[in-house]
């Protein structure tokens, strides 16, 4: 299927599958033409890639990932190695979390000032 039609059986852009194709979360072959050419398959890709950004996963993180993913529904083939990665980056999210609810508290602070 041409880009027009993966974008809108995905609701994702043109612009962001062909950015997703240079992260290299996405493969097309290219035609005669040089369009690019997107298997049946690349719809669920790129349900997968939605989910696992809207899970706050980085783009170089699901490039790891996907090779462990299967289905519309997003389940994973569990190995030590993908746990460990999630794991990691549960952590750097809580991390993170703290971090801002240190500076929400601080700022909270300076605006309850009289």
């Amino acid at each position: 299927m041409l880009i027009g039609e993966l974008s809108r059986r995905t609701g994702v852009s043109s612009r962001l599958l062909r950015y997703y194709e240079a992260q290299g979360l996405l493969d097309a072959r290219r035609g005669p033409n040089g369009y690019r050419d997107y298997a049946e398959d690349s719809v669920v890709t790129v349900r997968q890639v939605r989910a696992l950004l809207d899970a706050g996963l980085t783009t170089e993180v699901i490039r790891s990932v996907l090779p462990c993913t299967r289905g519309e529904e997003l389940r994973f083939d569990w190995c030590a190695e993908l746990r460990s990665l999630l794991d990691r980056e549960l952590t750097a999210m809580d991390e993170r979390i703290s971090t801002l609810r240190h500076s929400r508290d601080t700022l909270f602070g300076y605006l309850a000032q009289p």
